[in-house]
Protein backbone atom coordinates (compact mmCIF):
# COMPACT_ATOMS: atom_id res chain seq x y z
CA UNK A 1 0.00 0.00 0.00
CA UNK A 2 1.69 3.26 -1.07
CA UNK A 3 1.94 6.08 1.48
CA UNK A 4 -1.22 8.18 1.56
CA UNK A 5 -2.60 10.75 3.98
CA UNK A 6 -5.94 8.91 4.25
CA UNK A 7 -4.22 5.95 5.99
CA UNK A 8 -3.72 6.74 9.66
CA UNK A 9 -3.61 5.49 13.21
CA UNK A 10 -3.85 8.11 15.92
CA UNK A 11 -4.18 8.10 19.66
CA UNK A 12 -7.44 9.63 20.88
CA UNK A 13 -6.47 11.37 24.15
CA UNK A 14 -10.09 12.19 25.09
CA UNK A 15 -11.20 8.57 24.61
CA UNK A 16 -9.68 6.33 27.27
CA UNK A 17 -9.47 2.57 27.48
CA UNK A 18 -10.30 0.67 30.64
CA UNK A 19 -6.81 1.17 32.17
CA UNK A 20 -6.74 4.88 31.28
CA UNK A 21 -4.65 4.69 28.12
CA UNK A 22 -5.82 6.64 25.07
CA UNK A 23 -7.83 4.60 22.59
CA UNK A 24 -6.55 4.28 19.03
CA UNK A 25 -8.42 5.42 15.96
CA UNK A 26 -7.47 3.36 12.91
CA UNK A 27 -8.46 4.37 9.42
CA UNK A 28 -7.13 2.22 6.59
CA UNK A 29 -8.93 1.67 3.28
CA UNK A 30 -7.95 0.71 -0.26
CA UNK A 31 -8.02 3.64 -2.67
CA UNK A 32 -9.03 3.21 -6.31
CA UNK A 33 -5.35 3.43 -7.26
CA UNK A 34 -4.44 0.63 -4.84
CA UNK A 35 -7.20 -1.59 -6.23
CA UNK A 36 -5.82 -0.95 -9.74
CA UNK A 37 -2.31 -1.80 -8.51
CA UNK A 38 -3.56 -5.11 -7.08
CA UNK A 39 -5.22 -6.00 -10.39
CA UNK A 40 -2.10 -5.05 -12.36
CA UNK A 41 0.14 -7.12 -10.06
CA UNK A 42 -2.10 -10.15 -10.52
CA UNK A 43 -2.16 -9.85 -14.30
CA UNK A 44 1.59 -9.19 -14.51
CA UNK A 45 2.39 -12.18 -12.28
CA UNK A 46 0.29 -14.43 -14.53
CA UNK A 47 2.06 -13.07 -17.62
CA UNK A 48 5.46 -13.77 -16.07
CA UNK A 49 4.45 -17.33 -15.17
CA UNK A 50 3.21 -17.94 -18.73
CA UNK A 51 6.42 -16.48 -20.18
CA UNK A 52 8.35 -18.91 -17.98
CA UNK A 53 6.37 -21.82 -19.45
CA UNK A 54 3.65 -22.34 -16.85
CA UNK A 55 0.37 -23.73 -18.20
CA UNK A 56 -3.28 -23.06 -17.25
CA UNK A 57 -2.43 -19.86 -15.41
CA UNK A 58 -5.21 -17.57 -14.26
CA UNK A 59 -5.14 -14.35 -12.29
CA UNK A 60 -7.50 -13.13 -9.63
CA UNK A 61 -7.78 -10.49 -6.94
CA UNK A 62 -9.73 -11.05 -3.75
CA UNK A 63 -11.58 -8.12 -2.26
CA UNK A 64 -10.01 -8.44 1.18
CA UNK A 65 -9.88 -5.42 3.47
CA UNK A 66 -6.46 -3.99 4.39
CA UNK A 67 -4.95 -5.93 7.25
CA UNK A 68 -6.09 -9.36 6.11
CA UNK A 69 -2.96 -10.06 4.08
CA UNK A 70 0.59 -10.54 5.28
CA UNK A 71 3.02 -7.67 5.97
CA UNK A 72 0.66 -4.73 5.82
CA UNK A 73 2.68 -1.57 6.26
CA UNK A 74 2.46 2.17 6.57
CA UNK A 75 -0.44 3.07 8.86
CA UNK A 76 1.76 4.53 11.62
CA UNK A 77 4.37 6.53 9.75
CA UNK A 78 7.71 7.35 11.33
CA UNK A 79 8.73 11.01 11.20
CA UNK A 80 9.75 14.11 13.09
CA UNK A 81 6.47 16.02 12.82
CA UNK A 82 3.53 14.75 14.91
CA UNK A 83 1.17 16.44 12.44
CA UNK A 84 2.30 14.19 9.58
CA UNK A 85 3.56 11.10 11.40
CA UNK A 86 2.60 8.87 14.30
CA UNK A 87 6.01 7.63 15.47
CA UNK A 88 9.36 9.24 16.17
CA UNK A 89 12.72 7.82 15.04
CA UNK A 90 12.65 5.29 17.90
CA UNK A 91 9.21 3.90 16.97
CA UNK A 92 7.74 5.74 19.95
CA UNK A 93 4.26 7.19 19.50
CA UNK A 94 4.29 11.01 19.47
CA UNK A 95 1.01 11.13 21.42
CA UNK A 96 1.49 8.22 23.85
CA UNK A 97 5.04 8.14 25.18
CA UNK A 98 4.87 4.59 26.54
CA UNK A 99 3.63 3.13 23.24
CA UNK A 100 6.21 1.71 20.82
CA UNK A 101 5.09 0.27 17.47
CA UNK A 102 7.73 -2.03 16.02
CA UNK A 103 5.96 -3.82 13.20
CA UNK A 104 5.69 -2.71 9.59
CA UNK A 105 3.30 0.12 10.42
CA UNK A 106 6.22 2.56 10.58
CA UNK A 107 7.38 1.64 7.07
CA UNK A 108 5.69 3.67 4.36
CA UNK A 109 6.30 0.98 1.74
CA UNK A 110 8.17 -2.26 1.21
CA UNK A 111 10.02 -4.19 -1.42
CA UNK A 112 9.24 -7.82 -2.18
CA UNK A 113 11.47 -9.26 0.53
CA UNK A 114 10.20 -10.62 3.82
CA UNK A 115 10.56 -7.74 6.32
CA UNK A 116 10.71 -9.86 9.49
CA UNK A 117 14.43 -9.24 10.17
CA UNK A 118 13.81 -5.49 9.79
CA UNK A 119 10.98 -5.73 12.33
CA UNK A 120 13.34 -7.49 14.73
CA UNK A 121 15.94 -4.74 14.31
CA UNK A 122 13.33 -2.02 14.84
CA UNK A 123 12.15 -3.79 17.98
CA UNK A 124 15.68 -4.18 19.38
CA UNK A 125 16.42 -0.49 18.74
CA UNK A 126 13.12 0.65 20.26
CA UNK A 127 13.60 -1.58 23.31
CA UNK A 128 17.14 -0.24 23.88
CA UNK A 129 15.82 3.32 23.63
CA UNK A 130 12.93 2.57 26.01
CA UNK A 131 15.28 1.06 28.60
CA UNK A 132 17.50 4.15 28.50
CA UNK A 133 14.46 6.45 28.65
CA UNK A 134 13.19 4.55 31.70
CA UNK A 135 16.58 4.95 33.38
CA UNK A 136 16.25 8.71 32.83
CA UNK A 137 12.67 8.59 34.22
CA UNK A 138 11.29 9.78 30.88
CA UNK A 139 8.84 6.85 30.65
Amino acid sequence: MPPAPHQLRRARPRHRRRLGNPALRIHCIWSDNERKLLKDMSVTAAEMLEAAGAKDVSSSVEDNPPGLTIHEMGTARMGRDPKTSVLNAHNQCHDVKNLFVTDGACMASSANQNPSITYMALTARAAAYAVEAMKRNEL
